[in-house]
């Protein structure tokens, strides 16, 4: 799932990254309403989550420029306005749905997840990613091979659900880099050779078939 937060608040929205990452999914930032348009224009997202007063432009109309583009685009806004008259501004530009700060994670979290089913690029996913005898299930975050439950942290299920998603493709480590941890790319890290191998011993090591590969000089592919 891939999620755009329009906040101009720089340390709540580093809490929410944080926090979104840490659930194993993609987030771009965007800290005006400029930037915001510019990015939901030239990229998919399951989730766009809005707060109200933006630089340049404001959340109630960069909710309405962008459901007058794409009327099925599921987006959240996120405000400390919590009046009816505020909530109706909200739904009349045309969001999904409406979260008032301050507000605990977790909401946040539950109300993302229910409007990325319903959004129809979503829902058009499978639930269950297979590779050979591997299962990665995208809804309960679960994984298991040959049945057996494999635990992962966050971050080996971002990588392993990215790798899944492009099952039989190689990625370079600069599309890890940039789609799994959102980082532009360090040549002097072995980050990704480190989380390869985590997520190699856990899903390779016991079991057969081998499913993660790397090919040299290139990048990394999951096939069975």
């Amino acid at each position: 799932m891939k999620i755009l937060l329009v906040e101009d608040e720089v340390s709540l929205a580093s809490f929410i990254r944080k926090g979104i990452e840490s659930e194993g999914y993609e987030i771009d930032l965007a800290y005006d309403g400029l930037v915001g348009q510019r990015m939901a224009d030239n990229n998919s997202y399951d989730v766009i989550v809005l707060d109200v007063n933006l630089p340049y432009i404001n959340g109630f109309e960069l909710c309405r420029r962008i459901k007058q583009d794409s009327p099925k685009q599921s987006i959240l806004v996120l405000t400390a306005l919590d009046s009816l008259s505020d909530k109706e501004s909200g739904f009349g530009a045309g969001a999904d749905d409406y979260l008032v700060k301050p507000f605990e994670f977790r909401e946040l979290m539950l109300r993302i997840k229910a409007l990325a089913r319903r959004h129809s690029d979503y829902s058009g996913l499978k639930t269950i990613l297979r590779v050979a005898d591997l299962e990665l299930d995208t809804e309960a975050h679960f994984v298991s091979r040959a049945g057996q439950r494999i635990d992962l942290t966050a971050r080996e299920y971002a990588l392993l659900e990215y790798l899944m998603i492009n099952k039989g493709k190689i990625v370079s480590r600069i599309d890890i880099a940039e789609k799994v941890w959102d980082l532009h790319f360090d040549t002097n890290t072995n980050v990704i050779e480190v989380y390869i191998n985590y997520l190699r011993k856990k899903i390779d090591k016991d079991f057969s078939p081998k499913l993660l590969h790397t090919i040299v000089g290139m990048g990394y592919v999951l096939r069975g």
